[in-house]
């Protein structure tokens, strides 16, 4: 029987704070954190868990943070041998904890998109442009975009993160690091979204988070998860509609057929919409590291 991890609980670690997927624990100069098996649907925590969700996003990370090391440095320390303090959770950890240097992030999502969906397709119907960003006349949903093109938004702490433009960042951070941070995240969408196409995904956007350690740049957060990214199975893409997707998808129809009113509490999960989910997850791995989740 999988363990499936709700909620961390570690007495003697200092708890930092908890996300809608992570529990962050404060060591010092370095934080534990640790992917639960918790989903959160139209940006509702549900009281149902995925299990082995938090180790597909966790082992995914490390897959992307070490392929593409030589693009930036990432925060990782120690993903595999919990020692000292952390010992006695050992167990717990497996498989879905990093212990990572501490930075300080910064106040924006890096967001890249190579194809027009989601928010980006709602902006372009009303615009013609995605934040600010131009683009063809005539672009049907999910159409991929003649470039990959950055589209920075806010971190929101609740609720959510609101597109801004390159210009906005640019004064938020400064335009020296917010071409920076666009030109390192244009880098890696391309190198991943190549690996992924051999592989039969389509990476259709995703979102990077970064912070600084002193003067050096650091690559942080999660790293082109299923829930930080659209990926789409290519051998299904069908421009001019939504894509089916390796996420929470099933999660979503689900609760849209029920007629949920999308405010808390969430409804539970039957197990047919667990399994369905756990199943995507798992094979976005699957497909994307050539190996099974252990």
């Amino acid at each position: 029987m999988r363990a499936v991890i709700l909620q961390t609980e570690f007495p003697g670690l200092k708890l930092l704070g908890r996300g809608k997927v992570r529990d962050i624990y404060d060591l010092g100069d370095r934080l534990l954190i640790v992917a639960t098996d918790r989903l959160s649907a139209f940006d509702v925590v549900l009281p149902t868990p995925i299990p082995d969700k938090g180790k597909v996003l966790t082992q995914l990370s490390l897959f992307w943070f070490e392929k593409l090391a030589d693009v930036v440095p990432h925060h990782v320390i120690e993903a595999v041998n919990f020692t000292g303090e952390l010992a006695p959770y050992a167990n717990a950890l497996a498989g879905r904890a990093m212990l990572v240097r501490r930075t300080e992030p910064f106040p924006i999502e890096c967001v890249v998109r190579g194809y027009i969906s989601g928010s980006g397709w709602k902006d372009y119907q009303r615009t013609g442009a995605i934040c600010g960003i131009p683009l063809p006349a005539g672009l049907r949903e999910s159409d991929r975009l003649p470039e990959p093109i950055f589209t920075p938004s806010t971190k929101a702490t609740t609720g959510h993160d609101e597109n801004i433009s390159f210009e906005e960042a640019a004064a938020r951070i400064g335009r020296p690091m917010a071409e920076r941070l666009r030109d390192t995240s244009l880098t890696i969408y391309r190198r991943a979204a190549e690996h992924a196409a051999a592989r039969g995904i389509i990476i259709a956007d995703t979102k990077f988070e970064f912070g600084l350690r002193g003067e050096e740049l650091i690559w942080i957060d999660e790293a082109l998860t299923p829930d930080s990214s659209r990926f789409w199975p290519a051998d299904k893409y069908s421009p001019g509609q939504a894509q089916p997707s390796f996420d929470k998808q099933f999660v979503r129809d689900y609760l849209e057929k029920i007629g949920w009113n999308k405010q808390p509490p969430a409804p539970a999960l039957p197990p047919d919409v667990v399994s369905g989910t756990q199943e995507k997850y798992r094979e976005a791995y699957q497909r994307i590291t050539g190996h099974a989740l252990e």
